[in-house]
């Protein structure tokens, strides 16, 4: 006995393909700006390390430069930097804009990096 095919089985790879395809090509951008995120955190974490052998100046200008180098908007680069005695704490503040389907999202992210030398 020989069944018929309805087709149906292809239509439905057809559509889980097209609906994963639209899944990657979002999150790609939402990746994206979080992976800049983790760098500038990560930067600061690297410059709070360094922090007895630069000095404040040194600091922000390496911090300046990774913000420029990344792309992030301009706001990240208003860096704010206290020492107190060995502790030093770096922080800053900024919104990316996240491009979803029939939505933009603005999302605010506030990279911090504390620590002692």
């Amino acid at each position: 006995m020989v069944s018929t095919r309805r087709g149906r089985s292809s239509l439905g790879c057809l559509v889980t393909l097209l609906i994963l395809a639209a899944v990657g090509y979002f999150g790609v951008n939402v990746g994206e700006v979080y992976l800049r995120f983790f760098q500038f955190q990560d930067a600061m974490k690297q410059e709070v390390r360094f922090a007895a052998h630069n000095s404040d100046a040194v600091i922000l200008r390496h911090l300046r430069a990774k913000v420029d180098s990344l792309g992030l908007p301009e706001s990240a680069g208003e860096v704010t930097l206290q020492r107190d005695g060995r502790t030093i704490e770096i922080e800053a503040e900024y919104y990316e804009h996240i491009e979803l389907p029939l939505m933009v999202r603005e999302v605010h992210f506030s990279p911090r990096a504390t620590g002692i030398f």
